[in-house]
């Protein structure tokens, strides 16, 4: 499965379970790790941990079994990593402490010049 298709398909799914405040954060070229963040919220701890088991289930079943999961016994924020697409179910109140989609929207090309500006890296 390509990885924009698992995108659509976590969408899909989120949508589906009416998580809250779905975005999509296509962070390549920014990190390594993967290629979209997908970032939900959950009404409770209940509706997090079943909006990310359903996730988990339905990638699965599409032959894209999780790398793994963190954070499903609590219930507060469950990341399930899909390889390239990582997906963040979190509570409002965690998700408004931690702005994911303020960390990973930083212009790098602004970050870059910044840091030159500043004598900062480059192997200086």
């Amino acid at each position: 499965m390509e990885t924009e298709e698992l995108r659509d398909l976590v969408v899909q799914v989120l949508e589906d379970m009416k998580a809250k405040e779905v975005t999509v954060l296509d962070v390549e070229g920014k990190t390594d790790i993967t290629d979209y963040f997908i970032i939900a919220s959950g009404t409770s701890d209940r509706h997090v941990k079943s909006i990310a088991e359903a996730v988990a289930f339905q990638a699965k079943l599409k032959g894209e079994p999780p790398l793994g999961t963190e954070g499903i016994d609590q219930g507060e924020w469950v990341l399930v990593d899909l390889n390239g697409v990582v997906v963040h179910v979190m509570q409002p109140r965690v998700r408004d402490f931690y702005q994911l989609e303020k960390l990973w929207s930083v212009d790098t090309q602004a970050a870059e010049k910044l840091a030159r500006e500043r004598g900062v890296g480059g192997g200086e």
